[in-house]
């Protein structure tokens, strides 16, 4: 497990980095009072629940911050830890920008106008991006650059080739489109179970209503271009840093078709290596 302290300028990121690293399975702590930061560096994994990491985001907010911090890394219980200390800054423009368009005050605004501020700030947090592991700039990133960055310093080669979680769901568009959906796919073209009288009661998870479709040409080939298309998508989506993807497959009920294909479209992402939830949200109706 590894201990990352983020910590910076304000308006540079912070929080948008520990989005990153509870993307990556990591129990995340924002601005603790500095007594309970160091209880907490001292011990980070005994409460964290996870087996993954912890980071703790820390700054100016806490009183004494700057003085102190670099004192706490330093303790004997702390340092056994080996913590990576992750600087975040940003030029003066980029964070005049920020503060303005979110109207937030500065955290030591009491020194005058937000440029003072900013760089009275950056002086008194020299000591620390000095020891500093690693030091982001992100003046010129976008939030997915963020994401890229995190994940290519801190996760480890195989979490950043799993790429997205893909959630598979059926559904009966007579009961509502699923909100939230990324990808969105109507079958209702192909024939339906629902009037084979032997076929009503069962499911696209039965047998026989499997048989039923793949004679059809049209559900063969509805299922080979569906694949296709997200074998070529998914890999984008994880280029992006996309965390997670919902696909959405409807027929009529949300009982036979929608079903079938759904079932089989996992069989394949599965055997690709995809990490997938599959649900039927309407077999049951």
């Amino acid at each position: 497990m590894s201990l990352v302290l983020i910590t910076g300028l304000s308006g540079s990121g912070k929080s948008t980095v520990a989005k990153c690293f509870e993307d990556l399975g990591y129990y995340c702590v924002d601005n603790l009072p500095l007594e309970l930061l160091a209880q907490l560096l001292e011990d980070p994994f005994r409460f964290s629940g996870t087996d993954r990491g912890v980071a703790v985001v820390t700054d100016v907010r806490a009183p004494g911050f700057a003085e102190q911090l670099p004192r706490i890394l330093t303790r004997e219980s702390v340092a056994a830890h080996e913590p990576v200390v992750l600087f975040l800054e940003a030029d003066d423009e980029t964070l005049v920008r920020r503060f303005s368009e979110t109207r937030r005050s500065h955290p030591i605004g009491d020194t005058g106008s937000l440029i003072e501020s900013i760089r009275r700030e950056r002086e008194l947090l020299s000591e620390l991006r000095g020891i500093a592991d690693r030091v982001f700039d992100s003046s010129e990133w976008t939030i997915h650059e963020i994401r890229q960055q995190v994940r290519r310093e801190f996760a480890s080669q195989d979490e950043d080739e799993l790429g997205p979680k893909v959630t598979l769901m059926s559904f009966g568009f007579k009961y509502g489109i699923p909100y939230g959906t990324d990808l969105l796919f109507d079958v209702r073209f192909l024939p339906n179970p629902h009037f084979q009288d032997d076929l009503r009661e069962l499911t696209g998870l039965d047998e026989p209503v499997l048989a039923f479709l793949e004679v059809e040409e049209e559900y063969r080939e509805l299922v080979e271009r569906l694949h296709e298309f997200l074998a070529y998508l998914l890999p984008r989506y994880a280029t992006e840093q996309r965390s997670y993807v919902s696909v959405g497959v409807g027929c009529t009920g949300g009982r036979h078709r929608s079903v079938a294909v759904t079932e089989e479209l996992s069989k394949r992402l599965e055997r690709a290596g995809w990490t997938l939830r599959v649900s039927h949200r309407d077999i049951a109706r």
